[in-house]
């Protein structure tokens, strides 16, 4: 049977290959030890903040910059650990939203969009948010670099309709405005008109009323010129506050049932 000293050496060497995550059965092949042993000395190292487990069977390495923070950020496994569940995803959202340069308010989880219900992650100081689409297949994406590798990222105009979609999950209007008014200057007109194809088409009405909120007429007029020759219903901002008494926005036929103020 081979010591646990050996795995101890091998966790602390894979940093050195530019290498963050493994799994159980990555321990097991390297220690040539009972799983028993394997458990304890994976223990041992969770308890020493050597290592964190995301997820059952899933670790990553804590260099030592990041023991106070109890994780490396997310970016550094996101995406190894997706593969590791099977799933498809995106990071997106206010964290997507701040990759593209709006950052005016840093999201306090890293939100990552998945074709499956995920339970959150919190490792450390670090939380993964996960929300489920069913569109993610025809989603826009694009692949950036992170500091151990690369990670699947929403497109600016993919962001925009999420922030919009999964509102609950950004804050208030005023700040989705304001993201979005970071973010407008990154979205190419076509590309949004594109995106209004796949998304509810309430969807469609509320973020094309907040790119005229915004004074962004370019973008705005992509997304009416997708929703021509359609039956528009009446569409509440916000399903938080009531409707009644409520003006309703004729170009959009959206219902402004809250008050919406950009920051910027």
């Amino acid at each position: 049977m081979a010591s646990p000293g050996i795995l101890h050496k091998w966790v602390a060497s894979l940093p050195e290959q530019g290498r963050y995550v493994f799994t159980r059965a990555d321990a097991e092949a390297v220690a040539g030890a009972s799983a028993s042993a394997v458990k304890m000395t994976l223990y041992r190292l969770k308890k020493a903040g050597s290592i964190v487990s995301p997820r059952r069977e899933f670790f990553v390495v804590v260099p030592r910059e990041y023991r106070a923070a109890g994780s490396p950020p997310a970016s550094w496994f996101i995406d190894e650990l997706m593969r590791h569940r099977g799933r498809q995803y995106y990071v997106g959202l206010l964290t997507a939203a701040a990759l593209h340069g709006a950052g005016h308010q840093q999201p306090i989880a890293f939100q990552v969009v998945t074709d499956a219900v995920e339970r959150d992650v919190q490792v450390g100081r670090i939380r993964v948010e996960f929300h489920f689409s069913n569109l993610i297949d025809t989603a826009a994406t694009e692949l950036m670099k992170t500091e151990t590798g690369s990670m699947v990222v929403s497109t600016p105009a993919t962001t925009a309709f999420d922030l919009v979609h999964f509102s609950a999950a950004c804050g208030s209007w005023s700040n989705i405005a304001t993201v979005l008014a970071e973010l407008a200057e990154k979205i190419n007109p076509d590309d949004l008109a594109r995106g209004a194809e796949r998304v509810a088409r309430s969807d469609v009405q509320r973020l094309g009323w907040l790119f005229d909120l915004m004074e962004e007429a370019p973008l705005a007029d992509a997304l009416k010129k997708t929703l021509q020759g359609k039956r528009l219903l009446p569409t509440p901002l916000t399903h938080a506050f009531e409707t009644a008494n409520a003006p309703l926005d004729r170009r959009w036929r959206v219902i402004v049932n809250d008050e919406v103020e950009s920051d910027l």
